[in-house]
């Protein structure tokens, strides 16, 4: 087997690449922005490598990969699996694979404290590929579990490793909440970006961050300072559930948000998405918090803590952030032609809350990624849509 040594050219939909003293760590947020928050959220958010896959050409017929994955034990609920390692070949998914070992980090959701446990590094092995049908071999991707932190200790394969070629595709650039990040997608390729970026052909870049899409301003200098050819926000529920804002300071954010994009990206198409359904926050604000009586039942769920009365006092539901952000985009389009809105709703609205319900009252499960993500592909990448190839 030959070790190839994992470094920034093997690696997409990562935005830095730390090295530890067992590997590589890869983040979806650059250095600079690490070190301006203290938040531990969006720390382990943006180090949970969703979208990031070790991309390469070869005629290799096994591949393995040694790992050092930290996965998340809540305390009450019930046990979550492992991540998913997903290797496509030439686009075709070819196999899937775990890693059992590794750190394990406990979190109590109701007090906020968490404890991490160390373990030893594992490996994930893929056997019996195909070899490709041309002569340098095939594309081989690797999509790391879009829900663990992951360390990358060593890639080995029984045929040497080349850079793949760049196919030419556009690149998108993606910011959303723990939707967009995965919640309880099947794996990494099927979170419901990723399948929206198959099926409109282009390269995906997730800057979904579970909790963490509150209109900060290095996210959106993040997103200023990255290149991309189409760049959609995905936002609001965080700015609920998290009771982060008022309509006074929303409002502005928001404003802030875009005028630092077009800053880096003046005209490129830039799509801002509304909150899909989530029924305990369409009329009522946040905070969330888990259902204490369903936890002890040993399940994980979600309730609204605010007072629907608390409207009138500025605080923000999810039917008056469609109903801003909708005004914002059509206010602003009259000089930004490339600016486009689209209502959430038409990803997963009430008559798919009826047959696919939130299991958690907060978070799609995987039938409902493939239904977002197709949804999106349909009215997005399409001839008519905001993202339409020119």
């Amino acid at each position: 087997m030959i070790t190839t040594p994992i470094t920034e050219d093997l690696l997409r939909g990562a935005l830095d690449l730390e090295r530890t003293e067992h590997g590589v760590l890869p983040h979806r947020l650059p250095a600079w922005v690490r070190a301006q928050y203290a938040d531990g959220q969006l720390a382990m958010a943006e180090s949970q490598p969703s979208g990031v896959r070790l991309v390469f050409r070869t005629r290799a017929t096994t591949v393995e990969l040694d790992t050092l994955p930290t996965k998340r034990v809540y305390t009450g609920a019930p046990p979550r699996p492992d991540g998913m390692y997903e290797l496509l070949v030439d686009g075709i998914l070819a196999g899937r694979g775990s890693v059992r070992d590794g750190n394990t980090l406990t979190v109590d959701m109701t007090t906020g404290s968490a404890e991490l446990r160390t373990g030893p590094v594992g490996t994930v092995r893929f056997t019996d590929l195909p070899e490709g049908d041309g002569h340098d071999g095939k594309d081989v991707e690797i999509w790391l579990p879009h829900n663990e932190t992951t360390e990358l200790i060593a890639l080995r394969t029984d045929a040497p490793v080349e850079r793949a070629t760049d196919r030419g595709r556009r690149v998108w650039l993606h910011h959303g909440s723990s939707i967009s990040h995965g919640s309880d997608a099947a794996g990494p390729t099927a979170i419901w970006p990723a399948l929206a970026a198959s099926l409109g052909g282009v390269e995906l870049i997730n800057l979904g961050l579970g909790g963490s899409a509150l209109l900060d301003p290095f996210t959106a200098r993040t997103l200023r300072d990255t290149p991309a050819d189409l760049i959609s926000l995905k936002l609001g529920i965080n700015v609920v559930n998290a009771d982060a804002m008022r309509m006074r300071a929303f409002t502005p954010a928001v404003h802030g948000f875009l005028d630092t994009i077009r800053e880096g990206h003046p005209d490129t198409p830039l799509l801002v998405v509304s909150p899909i359904l989530c029924p305990i926050h369409e009329d009522t604000p946040g905070p969330s918090a888990p259902d204490l009586a369903h936890m002890s039942e040993g399940q994980l769920r979600f309730v609204a803590m605010g007072d629907p009365a608390e409207k009138a006092a500025g605080k923000l539901t999810l039917r008056v952030i469609r109903d801003e952000l909708a005004r914002v985009v059509a206010q602003r389009s009259k000089e930004d032609p490339n600016l486009h809105y689209l209502d959430g709703l038409r990803l997963y609205g009430e008559a798919d809350f009826a047959e696919l319900p939130l299991p958690d009252q907060l978070h799609p499960d995987a039938a409902t990624h493939r239904r977002i993500g197709e949804r999106f592909a349909d009215q997005v990448f399409t001839a008519d849509g905001a993202f339409a190839a020119r």
